[in-house]
């Protein structure tokens, strides 16, 4: 097994644009931050038109949501249906904008389709083809990893219906020798979109920096973000997930291994997660909730002992460990590498702009899907009938994920979530039509009242109907048996669910 790390360099880059993102960048900076101006500002820039501006242009720019310049407007990703081969790049609804989903939809009705390209944005061409393998053997021929199903991670990103990428254990995206990114000691950064409703503790969900021989080559030879619960040299605080440091040889959370003591998880339906190294004195590990707030910084301070200078290969990898480690999962929906060591200003306004995106798994216009595991994010477990009950009044609980029918929900269209048991259907039900906070979440013979009804909000609370009351893990725990119950909606990630 092996370790990555993240990257973030550019070596060139024309002066005229240099000047004018410049320019930009210090009128951003000087406005006043509003909810109008992020919102303006999202619209006429993207993440890496703020890097540039910042002087840490984006060498890959990877996403398959939405444009991450504001002046792009070439194809997002590539995707090939199983019934004739055939292959459909998948663009966007306008210049800058967000994906066109009816493409994929169209082009895949009836059939499935696999994404097998990740185009790069900016005019490296660094795209991103499923790789062929590595050290670590894929599943796919000859040893090559596998590509995504493109249906499988709905959501909605400014209102507008996309996909993301789901990257189950297998799935890995790389483009060897990679142009102008970040090699060796030089400073790179990066950054990527995520989510902590589907992560694992094993090596690696990986995006960043590796090494193009696809083998482990020693330490420091990688720069990239992994995202999972991998506690790889013990003492870790909390059950994460966390943002971690591929380095290579080790998972890094600080220059010893173990996380710091307020570092205990990240859970938000979407995550923003950022990485940057100087090469030689520093590493950054930095997170947030991608649909509000600031950044946090989990660490800043120097390399492990034996990783300076950075010796970091070109090769841009999705998915996976340098050496192809496929064991982790993950999920992810845009991301790029930068040459230099980003401000703590750029990264701000980067963050600033993906809130303003509007990322969500709204369950609306195609935002989740209608049946499957109800994910509580906070817990990284799902929502379960305890032993497939069919006793009208059991309390429902969380557990681990396991794909039973016990834990298989449906939203229905009238607003109702149901579990098919043993030839019934019953519904998620407020017990005794309750409102008040500690009323039992249960399941009951479906009868169309109120409290059977549920509303889906796109910050990831599911809230009962008579009462506004969030469907919430009791206490926030974590642990297996957790009851469900109603409670005031306060924010905390045992008030964030999703479907699918």
């Amino acid at each position: 097994m092996k370790t990555e790390v993240f990257v973030s360099l550019r070596p060139t880059f024309r002066r005229f644009t240099r000047l004018l993102a410049a320019l930009l960048m210090a009128a951003a900076v000087a406005m006043p931050v509003t909810a109008t101006t992020t919102a303006n500002a999202a619209a006429a820039q993207g993440p890496c038109d703020i890097y540039a501006a910042g002087g840490t242009p984006c060498e890959t720019a990877h996403s398959t949501t939405r444009a991450l310049f504001a002046s792009y407007n070439g194809p997002l990703y590539q995707v090939q249906r199983s019934s004739d081969g055939a292959y459909q790049n998948i663009g966007l609804l306008a210049p800058g904008g967000v994906a066109n989903a009816a493409q994929q939809d169209a082009f895949c009705a009836g059939t499935s389709c696999t994404i097998t390209k990740i185009y790069d944005q900016t005019a490296n061409h660094n795209d991103l083809p499923i790789s062929w393998g590595g050290y670590w053997h894929g599943p796919g021929p000859n040893g090559a990893d596998i590509g995504a199903n493109a249906t499988a991670l709905p959501l909605t990103i400014g209102g507008h219906k996309a996909y993301g990428v789901k990257g189950t254990q297998g799935v890995g995206y790389r483009v060897d020798n990679a142009k102008g990114v970040p090699t060796g000691s030089q400073p790179e950064g990066v950054y990527m979109v995520t989510s902590s409703t589907y992560v694992d503790q094993w090596c690696c969900f990986d995006y960043g920096s590796g090494e193009n021989s696809h083998t482990d080559t020693g330490n420091a030879t990688m720069n990239a973000i992994e995202w999972g619960t991998a506690c790889w040299f013990g003492g870790c605080t909390g059950s994460g997930p966390w943002v971690e440091a591929d380095l290579e040889n080790g998972m890094y959370s600080s220059n010893t291994g173990p996380n710091q003591a307020n570092y205990t998880g990240v859970n938000f339906p979407f995550v923003t997660a950022m990485e940057k190294n100087n090469g030689t004195t520093n590493f950054t590990l930095k997170y947030a909730n991608a649909n509000s707030g600031g950044l946090t910084t989990g660490w800043s301070g120097p390399l492990p002992n034996g990783y300076s200078p950075m010796k970091t290969d070109s090769s841009i990898l999705l998915g996976t460990g340098g050496d192809n480690s496929n064991s982790g999962v993950g999920e992810f929906f845009e991301g790029a590498v930068t040459a230099g060591f980003p401000s703590d200003a750029t990264e701000n306004a980067v963050q600033a702009n993906l809130t303003a995106a509007g990322y969500s798994f709204d369950g609306g216009t195609g935002g989740s899907s209608s049946t499957g595991p109800l994910h509580a994010v906070g817990a990284g477990k799902c929502l379960d009938d305890p032993n497939g009950s069919t006793t009208g009044g059991t309390q429902q609980q969380i557990y681990d994920c396991n794909g039973q029918p016990n834990q298989t929900w449906t939203r229905t269209s009238a607003g109702q979530l149901t579990l098919s048991l043993g030839g019934q259907t019953l519904c998620l039900d407020a017990n005794g039509q309750g409102t008040t906070p500690g009323t039992k979440a249960i399941i009951w013979p479906c009868n169309g009242q109120a409290n059977q009804q549920w509303t889906f909000n796109s910050n990831g609370t599911i809230t009962s109907a008579p009462s506004g009351l969030c469907l919430d893990v009791t206490g926030a725990s974590t642990a297996n048996g957790a009851p469900a119950e109603l409670w005031t909606c306060n924010g905390g990630s045992n008030q964030q669910w999703r479907l699918g």
